[in-house]
């Protein structure tokens, strides 16, 4: 489950309190040499982000065969604790021993600022086969060749569809097959008014937001010199005009006034559980949301269309998910690197968080664990993860400033249609892009 602050304040907040503490805080390479034996008494503090009761439960039944292996350790764990949180203990040189994060897209500044350990030699001394974790978790766990990362569940995204609503239709495999259903499907009132929406393209549709949808259309984000690409890659104008298409059917103002009258995305008034959106692209944790909040919801999922052009990558999808580390200045390094590894690579403790938190196991043999037990409709996200085309996007030195920027020109510019000159537009975006990029050292 990902519930955390806006983009822009992610974004903005990593890259300030990140290079601070890279700037004030000692340490670095020595810590990994630091601070007593894993095989010493000790406790090591743990700081995770997940909140929600039967979240925190997870967290402790999965250390509980650490707890068991390594009775010489004692685990103290903190949740709700997100990255500005975490970057600040840095920055006060008083961090905890490990730490997870849900936002992936920091990673860059996490690696580059050394704020988070290489951990590298720590994986080369124990033999760690990096294999165990699928391609697209190896490129999200590292930075310009530092991994100071390793990956902690996955999210993987696809298409959800309400199988009442659907009134027989198959699920899209395309985006025009997408686009002509969810007109075929919406359902309005004389005056315009949304009662049912086929499918909402606007970025402020809960996960609909450039990240996640983009990929669809076979976008990269960065050029092979790590610059901005989309004035570069015509998949980013393939999918502007799709989704500005759609959302120019229903009218914006329709559309934000049925945005309005929406649910909170994360409790049970969410409009997919509740039988006001027919299709929608989310996460996996959507599974145990309906399964706790909309039980009697007949629904299925399939891999999320995509571009016309594109068939042959049908079944890939957009991934990322939770990363764990050690921070730099941590005092039990020895012991943080053993819970690490233990809750990273152990197909028990990864198949007990997936079980418990509807994520996506991010091991190959938890994948194909027996043990797993979760509901028919997970399968397809298990599917979009393993597929050889599912893609993530890569990580840069200041945060993911590059997502949040374009979906700052798509929502504020783009879907208003004050943009006269999308070639223009999008080149002026590449340009302020690099500028921030050189700023923080890319």
């Amino acid at each position: 489950m990902r519930i955390q602050p806006s983009p822009r304040a992610v974004a903005l907040t990593a890259v300030l309190a990140l290079t601070a503490a890279s700037a004030c805080t000692a340490g670095g390479d020595k810590d990994k040499d630091s601070g007593p034996a894993a095989d010493a008494p000790q406790t090591i503090q743990v700081w995770h982000g997940w909140s929600a009761d039967h979240e925190v439960k997870a967290f402790e039944d999965a250390v509980a065969g650490f707890r068991r292996a390594h009775p010489n350790i004692t685990v103290k764990i903190t949740g709700n604790q997100l990255d500005d949180q975490i970057t600040n203990a840095i920055r006060g040189g008083n961090p905890p021993d490990v730490v997870s994060s849900f936002t992936t897209d920091n990673l860059g500044q996490f690696c580059q600022s050394g704020a988070w350990q290489e951990l590298t030699p720590r994986l080369q001394k124990d033999k760690v086969d990096l294999g165990i974790f699928p391609k697209a978790v190896q490129d999200y766990t590292q930075f310009k060749g530092k991994r100071c990362a390793l990956p902690l569940l996955a999210d993987a995204y696809g298409l959800y569809y309400n199988k009442k609503l659907m009134k027989g239709e198959k699920p899209p495999t395309t985006m025009s097959e997408l686009a002509a259903l969810a007109k075929k499907l919406t359902v309005r009132d004389p005056d315009g008014t949304i009662k049912v929406a086929g499918f909402m393209p606007s970025t402020q549709y809960y996960e609909h937001t450039p990240q996640h949808i983009a990929p669809s259309f076979g976008v990269k984000w960065l050029g092979a010199d790590g610059k901005a690409n989309f004035s570069k890659d015509p998949g980013f104008k393939a999918y502007l005009r799709w989704s500005k298409d759609l959302l120019d059917w229903y009218g914006l103002q329709n559309a934000r006034k049925f945005m309005r009258s929406m649910g909170q995305e994360f409790e049970a008034s969410n409009p997919f559980q509740k039988g006001k959106v027919a299709m929608a692209i989310d996460g996996e944790w959507r599974t145990k949301f309906i399964e706790k909040e909309a039980p009697t919801l007949d629904y299925g999922t399939a891999p999320p269309p995509v571009a016309d052009d594109r068939k042959d990558q049908y079944g890939s999808g957009f991934t990322l998910g939770t990363i764990m580390g050690i921070p730099r200045g941590a005092k039990h390094p020895e012991a943080a690197w053993a819970l690490v590894k233990y809750l990273t690579t152990d197909t028990q403790a990864v198949v007990t968080l997936a079980n418990a938190l509807g994520n996506v196991p991010s091991t190959r043999d938890a994948l194909a664990s027996p043990a797993l037990k979760l509901p028919p409709q997970f399968k397809t996200f298990m599917d979009v993860f393993r597929h050889p085309g599912t893609s993530t996007s890569p990580s840069s030195p200041n945060g993911g400033d590059y997502i949040v920027q374009f979906q700052e020109f798509v929502q504020d510019q783009w879907e208003p249609g004050k943009v006269s000159d999308l070639d223009k537009g999008l080149r002026d975006l590449d340009v302020k892009i690099d500028k921030a990029l050189r700023l923080s050292g890319g």
